[in-house]
């Protein structure tokens, strides 16, 4: 029909239709408007959480590194309760345990693990708490806990890992045979060399020798002098 009306009467069409219809795409374009200008500052305002996270956590860093604890322990304490909703807390904490464990306080070190793991801001910080946690179970005795902490998930590109904590707690247990197979499978499921391919080899061998049956599948070329700790030790 549009075919049929002069140009005057398709202007005359056309503001009808904007008097029908002007407000409701007014709206529309306000509401867009307002959803990117809300975009745009709540992201702005991430970034800004996100610095000041990330300034305090340096501060964190250099105050570990100058030996004052007190200090950074505090700032650790002041990234957890203002910007528990980033990965830097999650950083801290870590970081908070790795000092725990170094000056032999294992309980507040195996708290701190357990935050982490339990409300990760990000999956991979997720894993490595749990992987600490479980060496710092092991070291607080309770290696069938370490092994329940390492079988809740599925651990991904951290598995030869994994596997080597999980033979430490079976060899904590006194249960060699598990510890060496699981030795074993950390060394087969690691072509790049994440763990400590030496030690393995040495703990696999010595382990094996020690086994009935066991002897004649370690490779000769690595053979042990002497017991060696558990892979995950050192």
């Amino acid at each position: 029909m549009d075919s049929y009306l002069d140009e005057r009467e398709k202007w005359e069409a056309l503001l009808a239709w904007l008097r029908t219809n002007g407000p409701a795409m007014l709206v529309g374009v306000a509401i867009a408007a307002l959803g990117l200008g809300g975009y745009r500052w709540w992201q702005g305002h991430v970034d800004g959480r996100d610095l000041a996270a990330s300034q305090l956590y340096a501060q964190m860093q250099n105050a570990f590194a100058k030996g004052n604890q007190a200090g950074a322990f505090g700032l650790a304490g002041k990234i957890e309760r203002q910007y528990a909703d980033t990965p830097y807390a999650d950083q801290a904490r870590l970081a908070s345990a790795g000092v725990f464990v170094q000056t032999g306080h294992l309980s507040r070190a195996a708290g701190e693990l357990s935050a982490v793991m339990q409300h990760p801001h990000d999956p991979i910080l997720g894993l490595i708490a749990r992987l600490r946690l479980a060496r710092v179970q092991i070291a607080l005795h309770q290696p069938k806990l370490a092994l329940a902490t390492l079988g809740a998930v599925d651990p991904g590109a951290f598995a030869p890992r994994y596997a080597v904590v999980r033979g430490d707690a079976y060899y904590a247990l006194g249960e060699k045979r598990e510890a060496l197979a699981q030795y074993r499978l950390a060394r087969a499921s690691d072509p790049g060399g994440e763990t400590n391919q030496h030690l393995l080899a040495l703990e696999i061998s010595d382990l094996a020798a020690n086994l009935p049956g066991e002897s004649a599948k370690a490779p000769a070329a690595h053979a042990a002098a002497g017991a060696a700790a558990p892979a995950g030790a050192k």
